[in-house]
């Protein structure tokens, strides 16, 4: 009996420090667009999702282009990101596996309230082609994140050849949506951003929204698990568990519930 009761004072340390170790593990790694970070929608997501699961969820905010390139390498377990050709180019690549639609906003053309350079309306394509002609200064992200990749798409279509030539005014800052939001607010420029980093953007200085509701402005969001076949070390069943989740009743509920001074930032859309 006492021989026992040695063994099980022995035993209880190391059971301790395996389930220690065991809820230390359970985490998964999320290569995101910063857009989703500096709006503010994954401190309100985040918490519920791991309270529902048990699982964490750490959280690389880069451009789109970024996280699929970490994801490419097998440093993430999954990506929840806005540039949806990229992602499908991704899964068909055998990186990730099926890419699921979560949610989705939109992108809006930022500038002075006074608008020089008369962009005001509700075409991009003109209001970029405006601000070529006039020169006015453009920030560009110049990141490859979701946001770039929307912005080049819509300077092409307003008939902007950015390879051969760039606006007078354009600059590329090579940063996030809050950085390139405050370079436009310091420097009076114009620049493309999605609505809900706008939404949560405090320093303002004399910007305002100029173009909105062109259906080119469309912002869709995806949740792709990283493949294991490529990457073993994948914790593949914990990141399932995240996108599930996302894509359910009780995901899809979270990110409708998120406002900023009663405005919805971003819209489920899981199964379209």
């Amino acid at each position: 009996m006492l021989l026992r009761k040695r063994f099980l004072l022995l035993a209880l340390p190391a059971a301790l420090l395996a389930c220690a170790v065991q809820a230390q593990d359970k985490f998964i790694v999320l290569a995101s667009t910063t857009s989703t970070e500096q709006s503010g929608l994954f401190k309100h997501l985040l918490p519920q999702f791991t309270q529902a699961s048990g699982t964490a969820v750490r959280v690389v905010a880069v451009g789109t282009g970024q996280a699929l390139d970490m994801a490419r390498r097998g440093d993430a377990d999954a990506l929840f990101v806005h540039d949806q050709p990229a992602e499908e180019k991704f899964v068909a690549e055998g990186f990730g596996l099926e890419r699921r639609a979560v949610m989705y906003n939109d992108f809006v053309l930022i500038g002075p309230k006074a608008d020089p350079a008369g962009t005001r309306g509700s075409n991009i394509a003109a209001a970029l082609k405006r601000l070529a002609d006039t020169g006015a200064g453009f920030v560009s992200r110049g990141d490859k994140s979701g946001t770039h990749s929307a912005e080049l798409r819509q300077w092409k279509l307003a008939g902007v050849d950015l390879a051969a030539a760039k606006p007078a005014g354009y600059k590329e800052c090579g940063c996030g949506m809050g950085p390139a939001l405050n370079i436009a607010a310091s420097t009076g420029a114009y620049v493309l951003a999605d609505r809900a980093t706008w939404l949560n953007f405090k320093n303002r200085a004399d910007l305002g929204i100029l173009v909105e509701g062109d259906k080119q402005l469309f912002n869709q969001y995806g949740v792709i698990v990283v493949n294991p076949a490529r990457h073993p070390h994948v914790k593949k069943d914990l990141a399932q568990g995240f996108s599930d989740w996302v894509v359910s009743p009780a995901g899809q509920t979270a990110i409708a519930s998120y406002t900023i001074g009663g405005e919805q930032l971003f819209f489920p859309n899981a199964g379209n």
